[in-house]
């Protein structure tokens, strides 16, 4: 279970509205030296995330809370959102470029325009995904334990 401290800042029926403050993958943006993320978090200005979690607990409003989201749920997303579409580029361009260079030879045309196309279809296919999963408990954060103070 991956895990983030959050604030709850609505609740609405089995949910919980939490904000999360954003943090970098290392720790060098806290001295304000090492890679450029602190400087990209400053030029934004997002330090907040608000996310929907299945409230268990019945946290209410400003309960600071502990929320967690599965492993497998993060991979699994992870996989759909990157690698399927690419995925489906890839084959569309390649099957393409095997029938263009069966009929018409030395057109890229074909194998660009089917790419594209490609990319649209996994794009089309992760936004279905996406609202097939949208209440599936296993994809949602959860409130998990009220964070002790």
């Amino acid at each position: 279970m991956i895990e983030q401290a959050a604030r709850v800042v609505e609740v609405e029926q089995g949910y919980a509205w939490v904000e999360t403050e954003r943090k970098t993958g290392c720790g060098a943006c806290a001295q304000q030296k090492g890679c450029s993320a602190s400087l990209f978090d400053k030029l934004l200005a997002v330090r907040r995330a608000r996310v929907r979690a299945l409230n268990i607990l019945s946290a209410g409003v400003g309960d600071d809370v502990v929320i967690g989201v599965a492993e497998q749920a993060v991979l699994r997303g992870s996989f759909a959102v990157y690698a399927v579409p690419l995925l489906a580029m890839l084959v569309f361009a390649l099957c393409a470029e095997w029938l263009a260079g069966r009929f018409t030879p030395g057109s890229e045309l074909y194998t660009i325009a089917a790419a594209v196309m490609g990319f649209m279809a996994g794009q089309f296919w992760l936004r279905r995904h996406n609202a097939r999963i949208a209440d599936d408990p296993r994809y949602q954060p959860v409130v998990l334990r009220h964070l002790s103070t």
